[in-house]
């Protein structure tokens, strides 16, 4: 049957179809797929590994110089939207347990075309977050280096070799990021070895972390001064961030560390009765991250006046430091920054794996990113590309626009996943399956999820946005002359 044009763009892939819930999933029936090994436990901690660490100890140097003391604001503003959007996920992924986590629920509601744009908008989110991670794991494992050993990573070694200062970038021919190169290449070791060895070595360095911040909140504490949050709003009119006009400014620039609940619903098809654990773990997880963000990010700003925090390199170490005096809690708190951020890494590119081989097996991108190896039920090659490309990047580009762009691939992502809510419920009518649903009918919690998202994005640079709309036109360019004509969904129908 010949489709038309627009057939074709708006063609769902019903929710029943992305494979039986309690069988191994495979290839049409001729690769070994992903196997359900993961329980709502180790599911958890797979939200809060790629969550809690990220925002708290690397962007609080970014968000702080926005908003000031009032940054507290901003994180309480990131959790409400990561809360309304995570009310829908956890509805989504319990009628479509699939890996893809908004690239299914898209393709079940909206249409292949919207379902590949926000494939789009995942990939450049996971990618840039690892990226990212990892450049800000060299920090903390130099100040670990440094209070250990009295000794520095030379800086030709952990410099990047393209630098960025907002308006100019600076070509440096001599100069590599090792250190995130080494990270990545270790989680792509442990990755290809299989997940439910990943997810037990990721829930362990979790509880370390946890445990890390909570020593730091309590030394923290000890040195907190109310008058570090006078003036509480940043009043530098000079840059545009005065006001509330900084507080979601910064919100948009740690938003990006609550892709930890996207990074759940990428796990769809590798987790044991997707249909009550997949929504318990994103909502216990949005929990478990918003009391432990709070908590450290008051702490810090009653430890240390609010401009002190730009250009600081491993901050919260240095704030440990300052407040006793001595060297030893911020080794504490490096060493366990240097476990932490390994997990964050290593669950971001395992959900950026899981995306590839869900958009791989639809038919919109080539086979090799489907292939998984009999032996450890694990995508190697997909996982093998993922980790070349996330350690180029961070090994030769700064992080200085990381950050927002990572935020910008988030938040569209959120609000496709709020848009799908309503339409899934009128596709799905009667038949849907038992599970959660969102509060107050299909329309309240999504609507308010997308203007909170509108909201925050509203205020992400101008530099963010045009570097967004390339990689859009990328992704539709791809979709015409690849992915359209090689849908599974497209052969089946012609």
């Amino acid at each position: 049957m010949n489709q038309t044009l627009g057939q074709k763009l708006l063609r769902t892939k019903p929710a029943g179809r992305h494979h039986d819930e309690d069988t191994p999933v495979g290839v049409a029936g001729a690769l070994p797929g992903l196997q359900r090994s993961l329980g709502l436990f180790p599911l958890t901690m797979i939200g809060v590994g790629a969550t809690i660490g990220t925002g708290i100890f690397f962007t609080m140097v970014e968000a702080v110089p926005k908003a000031g003391p009032a940054v507290v604001l901003s994180f309480l503003l990131a959790a409400i939207t990561a809360g309304l959007t995570a009310l829908c996920y956890a509805e989504l992924a319990g009628r479509v347990p699939a890996s893809g986590s908004s690239y299914s629920f898209a393709y079940a509601t909206l249409g292949e075309f919207a379902a590949f744009v926000v494939a789009a908008c995942l990939l450049l989110e996971y990618g840039l977050a690892a990226s990212a991670t990892s450049i800000g794991w060299s920090d903390y494992l130099n100040n670990f280096l440094l209070n250990a050993f009295h000794w520095q990573i030379p800086a030709e070694l952990r410099s990047p070799m393209f630098v960025s200062d907002h308006h100019n970038v600076s070509f440096n021919p001599g100069n590599i990021n090792l250190p995130p190169i080494i990270l990545v290449i270790m989680c792509g070791i442990m990755l290809v070895r299989g997940t439910k060895e990943s997810a037990t070595t990721n829930a362990i360095m979790v509880m370390i972390k946890l445990a890390i911040l909570v020593f730091f909140a309590a030394i923290a504490f000890t040195g907190f001064d109310a008058n570090n949050f006078q003036p509480f709003f940043n009043l530098d009119e000079s840059k545009g961030y005065a006001g509330m006009a900084g507080v979601t400014a910064a919100a948009g620039t740690v938003f990006f560390s609550f892709i930890g609940l996207d990074t759940i619903a990428t796990a769809g098809e590798e987790v044991k009765d997707p249909r009550r654990n997949v929504p318990i773990g994103i909502l216990s997880a949005l929990v478990i991250v918003t009391v432990f963000y709070m908590l450290v990010a008051v702490a810090a700003m009653g430890a240390q006046p609010a401009h002190l925090f730009e250009g600081q390199e491993a901050g919260l170490s240095v704030i440990l430091q300052n407040v006793t005096g001595q060297a030893w809690p911020a080794l504490v708190l490096s060493a366990g920054a240097v476990v932490s951020v390994f997990s964050v890494t290593l669950v971001t590119i395992y959900g950026q794996t899981r995306i590839l081989y869900a958009i791989s097996r639809d038919g919109l991108i080539p086979k090799v990113f489907q292939k998984v190896s009999p032996r450890t039920q694990a995508p190697v090659g997909n996982t093998i590309i993922v980790c070349s490309v996330v350690g180029l990047v961070a090994g030769t580009v700064d992080s200085t626009f990381l950050w927002d762009m990572v935020s910008m691939g988030t938040l569209t992502a959120f609000m496709v996943v709020s848009i799908a809510v309503p339409v899934i419920r009128h596709k799905q009518g009667a038949d849907a399956p038992a599970g959660f649903r969102v509060p107050f009918g299909p329309y309240v919690v999504p609507g308010l999820s997308v203007l909170a998202c509108l909201y925050i994005m509203k205020d992400l640079s101008s530099t963010t946005f045009r570097v967004f709309f390339i990689w859009m036109g990328v992704a539709v360019v791809t979709y015409f002359l690849y992915s359209m004509r090689n849908s599974r969904l497209n052969r089946q129908q012609a």
